[in-house]
């Protein structure tokens, strides 16, 4: 298969959370910035977060019924422009329900990214009109959940993308561990132990066996 390399980078807790007051923390802070300073130590042209990560500070809400019609051709839709600009933000979205105001997330101190939109065959053919009205990327990925190893294909080949990191959540990061797609670890720790019931850093379903290549 050819993929990318995946990097798993991820601030956490002493008690292993990825979110939490412990942010809040003023003995979390040089850990923050250790963090933002190996983001760029990698030189991953696409960040991927889960659905929950995207809502909480990168996509615009959830799309309303209103804004969705149409019914666009079947397959993935690649955008020239946002595949030139070499720069990605991929979020996993199985059901088609994020809202975005446009093409590009730009974050402060972040280079502007291009979304693209991982889906399943769950997403509502007015939904993927929606992403095209806005000019978003989208793919395939799986019928009723993720095949993440066909998701890294197709960002490698669609979008030449080399290098990628996984950012959470618990459950987005589980998934590609729980498939071995994860070819390097990074984990900054911050010395405050958190004690909520924040996820963890790996959220991993029963089944799964977990291991690293």
């Amino acid at each position: 298969m050819e993929k990318p390399f995946v990097v798993c980078h991820m601030l956490v807790s002493l008690d292993g959370k990825i979110d939490g007051a412990f942010f809040q923390a003023p003995q979390t802070a040089p850990a923050l910035k250790a963090y933002g300073e190996l983001r760029g130590h990698y030189g991953c042209a696409a960040t991927l977060y889960g659905t929950t990560t995207m809502l909480g500070g990168y996509a615009d809400g959830r799309v309303s019924a209103q804004e969705m019609g149409g019914t666009p051709e079947p397959g993935d839709w690649v955008s020239e422009g946002g595949r030139a600009m070499g720069n990605f933000i991929v979020s996993l979205d199985p059901c088609g329900e994020l809202a975005f105001p446009g093409p590009v997330l730009e974050k402060k101190g972040r280079v502007a990214a291009h979304v693209v939109q991982a889906l399943t065959r769950r997403a509502a053919p007015g939904y993927l009109a929606y992403l095209r009205g806005r000019g978003v990327s989208y793919v395939f990925a799986g019928d009723e959940s993720f095949d993440c190893a066909l998701l890294l294909e197709k960002l490698r080949t669609l979008f030449g993308i080399e290098r990628l990191m996984v950012a959470g959540g618990g459950i987005t990061n589980g998934s590609f561990l729980a498939e071995g797609l994860i070819d390097e670890l990074s984990i900054v720790v911050a010395p405050v132990a958190d004690g909520g019931r924040a996820a963890s850093i790996f959220e991993i379903a029963p089944f799964h066996a977990v291991h690293m290549p």
